[in-house]
């Protein structure tokens, strides 16, 4: 494994072929490079934490036959593109760009090295030497939900979330709906901080989500610190791509935990045997990409019967929360009584549900 840091990768290629040659010159032609770019740092505890013990999972498993590099905190704009073409040029033979804002830039580097596979996270944009992937978190957030719905007392729940982009608005619209499946009279406060990974603004944010009357607030940005907010008002959240219990033991009620791991040890073995392809995946609690973290003491039991039940008709393919009737936010109808939204509907949703309230 390699580290790379966006200044290292700028100076030149005259670095770049050193840091290549780690190791032994054998040893280095007969190992595949992947490559990865990251969001936010690898400590975020968060998603980006998630997506490093992938990677980390493509070393444990397939060993010498690899090497893994990665740059962390890279920008969502035209800076990721130099640092996503360093990596190809370093050797990479796959690389995966971890983050939605990603995939322009993703796809301008793959135009570049028709050789090279690419793989983008969360995005909807393919070419022949582009994959993308993806999970399919609003089956966890229909969980949550349900738990919020059922144990609010105000009925006014909180959403913090990064941007408004279709993984988000996916997220707010299955929390919503499926705590007013609960409660038909829950709302949503919604607060976008146009950002991932900002514990400061996060912080903020999650006090304003408080002072609307919230006592229930699940994230959609990286870091435990909205928990470690909720803790210290007695009040109650949710974990993102990791079980974040240890930071706030009483706030945790559960957590939707990311599992890459299995993803990117399969696309990087069809690299070594040579049956890669581009195609689009998206997986959740059928195929363990999505799980959820133990329920904490505070849920009661009646309640985890309830979420339980939403994972498993999830499983078996029994239950979809996007079933209609379902309306926007100015009371369109959006989904007729009995329809199911698509996947590829789902993949683009760009309008929040009835009951949300934008409070930013």
């Amino acid at each position: 494994m390699t580290k790379l840091s966006r200044r290292t990768l700028m100076k030149g290629m005259g670095v770049a072929a050193t840091l290549s040659m780690i190791g032994s010159a054998a040893r280095a032609e007969d190992k595949i490079k992947v490559g990865f770019i990251f969001l936010g740092p690898i400590g975020d505890y968060g998603w980006t934490w998630a997506h490093n013990k992938g990677r980390e999972a493509i070393e444990s498993e397939l060993g010498d036959k690899v090497e893994t590099l990665y740059v962390e905190n890279v920008a969502e704009d035209a800076s990721a593109i130099p640092v996503i073409r360093d990596l190809a040029q370093q050797g990479c033979k796959l690389i995966f760009t971890t983050s939605y804002g990603y995939m322009d830039q993703t796809l301008q580097v793959a135009s570049e090295f028709p050789d090279v596979k690419f793989e983008h996270c969360t995005g909807f944009k393919r070419a022949d030497n582009v994959a993308t992937y993806n999970s399919k978190f609003h089956e966890g957030r229909a969980v949550l939900g349900t738990i919020a719905g059922k144990m609010s007392k105000s009925g006014t729940l909180g959403y913090l979330g990064s941007y408004k982009v279709p993984e988000v608005v996916l997220g707010v619209n299955a929390f919503a709906l499926s705590a007013q499946r609960m409660n038909p009279a829950a709302t949503v406060k919604l607060v976008l901080i146009d950002s991932w990974f900002d514990p400061p603004k996060e912080a903020a944010a999650t006090e304003t989500l408080i002072n609307l009357g919230c006592d229930i607030v699940t994230t959609h940005t990286d870091s435990p610190g909205p928990l470690q907010i909720l803790e210290q008002k007695g009040l109650y959240g949710f974990g993102q791509g990791a079980d974040m219990s240890s930071f706030a033991p009483q706030a945790h009620l559960t957590a939707i935990e990311d599992i890459w791991g299995p993803y990117y040890v399969a696309r990087t073995k069809m690299i070594l045997d040579g049956t890669w392809k581009s195609e689009d995946t998206w997986d959740g609690f059928k195929e363990g990409t999505v799980v959820i973290s133990p329920y904490s003491a505070a849920v009661p039991t009646d309640v985890a019967a309830l979420a339980d039940e939403v994972q498993e008709g999830y499983k078996k393919g029994t239950f979809d929360i996007f079933t209609g009737p379902i309306y926007d936010q100015d009371g369109n109808l959006k989904v007729k009584e009995g329809e199911v939204m698509s996947l590829a509907d789902l993949a683009v949703i760009d309008w929040f549900v009835k009951g949300v309230e934008s409070a930013s």
